[in-house]
């Protein structure tokens, strides 16, 4: 069995002294694609956000190939790519400025002109790649962000609700897309409102599972 790219340990986390979750525990392997569920409040972006980086209030242990990511910060920030709500689109850009853009700032495998209209034309965006990003449906910016994951050099993609704004033919395409990556030995970690058509690795994994026990006066001593 190859090591796992990702694993979780006895993950905690609070918001606003509520315990969302505790003992949550899980791995994630290259070629795996997970899709964390549960209810409104069960902590869904607030995990996504934890495994990102961008929030360090949880308590247990996040391992990055066997190593704390708190050791391990740089390796594990460049194998990543995060996919949040905010799309981080910059209106004033072309479409083709936006990938040049993101590829002058973070590693990419792509960083020719030719290979970013490739990966537009994946993500059905290649006759407007001379529009202002501003100008776009929200379900085309959603897509300028997935392109990026296309030109990214990440072995790991972290989506929180990819499809939003996607209609139901791009839906079908970017599932394509995901289980392509996952296959070339990447490992995706997504929430979505529905389950995914993915063959492979696919699993899922509920936070109602890892509901809080306690009270809602206690608390943990987070970091």
């Amino acid at each position: 069995m190859s090591q796992a790219i990702l694993s979780i340990k006895n993950l905690s986390c609070e918001r606003g002294y509520r315990l969302l979750f505790e003992r949550l525990q899980f791995d994630v392997s290259r070629g795996d694609i997970l899709r964390v569920t549960g209810g409104n409040g069960s902590g869904k972006t607030s995990l996504l956000n934890i495994l990102a980086g961008l929030s360090s209030q949880f308590d247990g242990d996040i391992l990055f190939e066997g190593k704390p990511i708190k050791k391990a910060q740089h390796e594990y920030l460049s194998c990543l790519a995060y996919l949040s709500h905010e799309k981080g689109v910059k209106l004033g850009l072309t479409v083709l400025e936006n990938l040049t853009w993101f590829a002058a700032l973070y590693p990419c495998k792509v960083n020719d002109e030719a290979g970013f209209i490739a990966a537009l034309d994946q993500v059905g965006l290649k006759r407007f790649r001379f529009q202002r990003a501003g100008e776009l449906s929200q379900g085309q910016k959603q897509r300028v962000a997935l392109a990026r994951l296309l030109i990214s050099n990440a072995s790991l993609w972290v989506l929180d609700e990819p499809f939003t704004a996607i209609d139901q033919d791009g839906i079908q395409q970017f599932e394509q897309l995901i289980g392509e990556f996952a296959q070339s030995g990447g490992a995706v970690i997504i929430t979505a409102h529905q389950p995914l058509n993915i063959e492979g690795n696919y699993r899922e994994l509920s936070l109602d599972d890892f509901k809080s026990q306690h009270s809602p006066e206690q608390s943990l001593n987070v970091c």
